[in-house]
């Protein structure tokens, strides 16, 4: 095997300087971290060695982060993801190198297609004020994130919102049909997009619903038609026992939610039960391989993995609520087997998006390590073919 070594040395160095947003995004969303870490918890490799989590995500082949933001969450829930709590995620997820994505909760607490609660400071606001808190607290957000020198790829402006947001501000009018259903959600969405957008010209904004796996394009299409902007749709998907059957359908529904509206689309919630740690990694390897080929799927997410041992925040006892229930790691604090499905292709450099493939035939192709890599050259990869460089 000949391999120039220099030659991969510099060009390794040279994809790292060049390389372009993440094609395919493998994240989490560990939200949690924080608080699991104030509680005393803490986070193990697979052989038992404590690592502080961003690092660990990204040992285990991650290439993403997701971080949820509320409004004002100190008066009930406590100090956890408001934006001193964001700010000091965002900085331990971008020093190890991790693509970010915020999701804006507009809301104190949890938001998503049962409640969307106002904010408690927004409580007696008009409409117009509304609008204007949404633009305000988005770029307050953000452009305190890119002061630091951090940029999100991805922004959610509001979380599960099949319902519309902020309510009563923004609920969806079902009384009314098509697109007239919108407006006023529509109005405060469209406030958090360009938000986003004067603050991150070039973030991704994505619009984001539950039931991933239902055919939900009569949403974005009434929700178009109302005048709603988005740059990606982003779905949560939580397939139960009919797990097969429904990740073929989320895997249509991406192609074709992509197809319908030319833009992304990245199952930005995913999970399993934590109660049978084998077939968990079953159903997501099945989930990776039937949307990670499609030139549409932008990526997947899984939602708290890092839980374990059935912890759960002191506000859920105050509320009557169990524990999450998928969690993604071992009783030991360590990466469960369900994360093996988001370990990265290790070989290569990513210089540019690029949907383009090409077989190398029966040639022997080496990845910049020296491996032997068999099947596919995409992406734009670097690779070593028989000693020389190959760069498509």
């Amino acid at each position: 095997m000949k391999i120039l070594f220099s030659f991969v040395a510099a060009f390794f160095a040279l994809a790292v300087q060049a390389q372009s947003a993440t094609s395919f995004a493998r994240g989490a969303d560990v939200s949690w971290c924080t608080e699991m870490e104030a509680d005393g918890k803490k986070f193990y490799d697979a052989n038992g060695e404590e690592t502080e989590l961003m690092t660990l995500m990204k040992q285990i082949g991650m290439n993403a982060i997701r971080l949820r933001v509320w409004v004002n969450p100190e008066k009930a829930y406590g100090p956890w993801c408001d934006k001193a709590d964001v700010l000091v995620k965002t900085r331990r997820a971008h020093e190890q190198g991790l693509s970010l994505m915020i999701d804006f909760h507009y809301s104190d607490f949890f938001a998503d297609p049962g409640r969307q609660d106002k904010p408690s400071a927004w409580a007696s606001y008009s409409m117009d004020e509304v609008k204007q808190a949404v633009a305000d607290h988005t770029r307050d957000i953000l452009q305190a994130l890119k002061d630091e020198g951090i940029e999100p790829e991805w922004v959610q402006v509001g979380n599960e919102t099949r319902s519309g947001m902020i309510w009563e501000s923004g609920r969806i009018d079902w009384n009314k049909s098509g697109s007239a259903r919108y407006t006023n959600y529509v109005a405060l969405s469209n406030a958090g997009y360009d938000a986003v957008h004067e603050v991150l010209p070039e973030a991704k904004v994505i619009v984001h619903i539950d039931k991933g796996s239902d055919d939900n394009t009569w949403f974005y299409r009434e929700f178009k038609g109302a005048g709603g902007k988005f740059d990606m749709i982003g779905l949560s998907h939580y397939p139960e026992s009919d797990w097969k059957n429904e990740n073929t359908k989320i895997a249509n529904n991406v192609k074709s939610l992509g197809q319908t509206f030319n833009v992304p689309v990245m199952i930005v919630e995913t999970g399993y039960s934590a109660s049978n740690e084998t077939l968990a990694e079953q159903v997501m390897t099945d989930l990776f391989n039937k949307t990670k080929e499609l030139t549409q799927c932008a990526g997947i997410f899984y939602w708290e993995p890092e839980l374990y041992d059935w912890w759960k925040p002191s506000y859920y006892t105050k509320l009557g609520w169990n524990a999450y229930s998928k969690g993604a790691f071992t009783s030991q604090g360590r990466p469960g087997k369900a994360l093996n499905a988001f370990q990265g292709d290790p070989s290569g450099i990513t210089l540019t998006n690029s949907e383009n493939e090409e077989r190398m035939g029966n040639a022997t192709v080496y990845d910049v390590l020296g491996r032997i890599h068999n099947g596919m050259m995409k992406n734009n990869t670097i690779y070593i073919f028989d000693g020389r460089k190959v760069l498509k």
